[in-house]
């Protein structure tokens, strides 16, 4: 329970939009570090998964939940980071508004605070879905007014008989579970 609270602690939500990224590379460690070392936050969903040691016994490690994808805040204009992601010595690409659009896709930060408690590596009963696997869950849209997951918003879906609360940004989905009676519709 102390790391859970630890994880939490981390999450902090100052107001800020975040920029999702693609890459085209398998170095996701090394494009987070370089935006890091430009002062620029970074986020990883990563997970726990069991590999066998080099004693042969099974041990878990943390591991990113997809390789291709890294979000940054925007603490900084557009311009000056247009100039870093131009700078970088990585294929990669700043998620768009649009195909035709230069203008980059802005995650709220509000969405972005509850993907990221969501994505706390600590909780088990947790589902990983691409965007499309998440545009084809039918769910109404809730409000959580009880439990841990208490003021969260999201589609409520059900999958293998369990009901869960799905969260989507650009490039994926993270579902929790949840129990129905906690949820109550979101007023339209």
């Amino acid at each position: 329970m102390e790391e859970t609270t630890k994880y939490i602690d981390t999450i902090v939500d100052d107001g800020l939009p975040w920029y999702a990224i693609k890459l085209f590379t398998v170095r996701q460690g090394e494009v987070r570090t370089y935006f890091e070392e430009e002062g620029l936050e970074c986020f990883i969903p990563e997970q726990y998964v069991t590999i066998e040691g080099r004693d042969g016994k099974p041990r878990e490690i943390l591991r990113p939940v997809v390789r291709n994808l890294i979000f940054v805040k925007q603490s900084i204009s557009d311009k000056q980071f247009r100039k870093i992601v131009q700078e970088a010595d990585y294929k990669i690409s700043v998620i768009r508004k649009s195909r035709d659009s230069q203008e980059y896709s802005l995650i709220p930060h509000n969405q972005m605070y509850e993907f990221r408690l969501m994505c706390n590596p600590e909780v088990t009963m947790r589902k990983f879905v691409s965007s499309e696997e998440a545009h084809l869950k039918a769910g109404d849209e809730v409000l959580v007014k009880f439990g841990p997951m208490k003021g969260m918003t999201g589609r409520l879906v059900r999958s293998n008989k369990k009901y869960y609360l799905l969260k989507e940004i650009p490039g994926i989905g993270v579902m929790l579970k949840v129990t129905k009676w906690c949820c109550v519709p979101m007023k339209k």
